[in-house]
């Protein structure tokens, strides 16, 4: 299909707006004030059908990092789609070439969660080292038998070095946290930060993610998941970690190759992992369930009602906007046209 070129997008006074999750109450209960909003408030992931469906009948269609919006459903889109305003920071969900090519506007809400993922970041990076997750579950099984000089030993976290894949808003609130509790700080870019901001967290830069890689004690990604970054951490990059590092992953499920990644931990090539996003959620693949040392949250990074309703928040500024006749602030440019 030739790639539509639009003009400027013209005032939509009450546009039709359809959600496929239920967002919180309060950010359902203003939308429906300020547009014809249907709301999913039972909260059952749609079918691609249904998407198929709700995609046909709507101006606008507020999607979630669980829903697939392929090429084939914007392909199939009726013309009144003129937005897609996902509820989320990533878009890796949405083929963008495919409605680049419809002339459909993607936004995002980028910013309001970086405070809260980093927060669950910092968790994991103190909870595998420290064990925690395996000390919780010996109280809960009634085995414990009491404090002993050699029970639960793990690692203390001040003095090792965290690389960070990725220092953009989140990487950065990492490792100003990070700091806080006595690690140094290395990152790996595709291009360097500026001096200033090196100086301000007292990061080394690794031109390479391989030299990265070789020195972190504990290893935590922080990068979109797209055709780069897909398997990025494989097994011949696991290989150049320390045997006795820590891997974290609140970013996105697929950076890691899931299968790489169990068996340097079952062969005890790593130390341990803190996982809070999965390859094929909400799927977890029963060897990662059978490893101690593997901290594995349901995807809670963002988790936080205050984190919610801002997100919900910016969905209906960039409704508003588009609506209105503007660009909206949180536009997906890359690869716009």
């Amino acid at each position: 299909m030739p790639e539509m070129r639009r003009a400027p997008n013209p005032k939509v006074p009450n546009p039709r707006v359809i959600v496929t999750r239920e967002l919180a109450e309060a950010v359902m209960v203003r939308m429906e004030q300020l547009f014809d909003t249907t709301n999913n408030r039972g909260d059952t992931p749609m079918s691609q059908a249904q998407l198929a469906a709700a995609m046909s009948d709507c101006d606008v269609f507020v999607p979630t990092v669980t829903d697939d919006i392929n090429a084939s459903l914007i392909s199939g889109a009726g013309e009144r789609l003129r937005l897609i305003a996902n509820y989320g920071a990533g878009v890796n969900h949405i083929d963008l070439k495919a409605a680049r090519a419809r002339g459909i506007i993607v936004t995002n809400t980028p910013g309001v969660l970086t405070e809260d993922t980093a927060d669950m970041t910092m968790a994991l990076i103190l909870s595998v080292p420290r064990r925690l997750a395996e000390g919780e579950k010996l109280v809960r099984s009634g085995q414990w038998k009491g404090w002993s000089p050699g029970g639960m030993l793990g690692h203390r976290i001040g003095g090792k070095a965290l690389g960070i894949i990725g220092m953009g808003r989140i990487g950065r609130a990492v490792a100003a946290r990070a700091r806080a509790f006595g690690l140094t700080i290395h990152y790996h870019n595709r291009h360097r930060l500026p001096a200033s901001v090196e100086a301000e967290f007292a990061a080394t830069w690794h031109e390479t993610l391989d030299s990265l890689l070789a020195i972190a004690d504990i290893l935590t990604i922080h990068t979109p998941r797209n055709a780069e970054s897909e398997n990025m951490i494989d097994a011949r990059r696991i290989g150049l970690m320390k045997p006795d590092a820590f891997l974290i992953n609140a970013a996105r499920g697929g950076i890691v190759d899931e299968d790489a990644l169990i068996d340097a931990l079952e062969a005890g090539r790593l130390g341990g992992a803190g996982l809070d996003v999965w390859k094929h959620e909400p799927e977890i693949d029963p060897r990662l369930l059978a490893l101690p040392n593997v901290v594995m949250l349901p995807h809670m990074g963002s988790a936080t009602y205050e984190g919610r309703l801002a997100m919900g928040e910016k969905v209906i500024a960039n409704i508003r906007m588009w609506a209105d006749g503007h660009r909206p602030p949180d536009q997906v440019l890359e690869g716009w046209v």
